[in-house]
């Protein structure tokens, strides 16, 4: 065998055991991800999202808590129709982040 093919072999072996990047790996210490913040005025769009989101009743990645007013604390989002501070687009497959609404306790799991 050449060296390439050797090369290659090794580097097929250690991308294929390699851990994916999870999402709460990904989520700032400020409750930021990717610069996009997880929290304040959230708008649902169609498309052209800053965050592509999934919604699951277990594991999460963030909790979400659906407030009136001040959503100031990460996981708090207020929905909007105009100006928002976030524009994510739900979806089934191939999420950003996995969220699940909760009544209390909004932010990280």
């Amino acid at each position: 065998m050449t060296a390439k093919v050797v090369g290659l072999s090794v580097f097929c072996a250690v991308s294929l055991n390699a851990p994916d990047a999870a999402a709460e790996d990904l989520i700032a210490d400020d409750c930021t991800f990717n610069g996009f913040p997880l929290y304040g005025d959230v708008e649902i769009v169609e498309s052209f999202p800053d965050l592509k989101v999934q919604i699951v009743d277990s594991f999460p990645d963030l909790k979400v808590q659906v407030v009136e007013s001040f959503p100031d604390d990460c996981g708090q989002w207020k929905f909007v129709d105009s100006f928002p501070d976030v524009k994510i687009q739900l979806v089934d497959s191939f999420p950003d982040i996995k969220v699940q609404y909760v009544e209390s306790f909004p932010g990280l799991p």
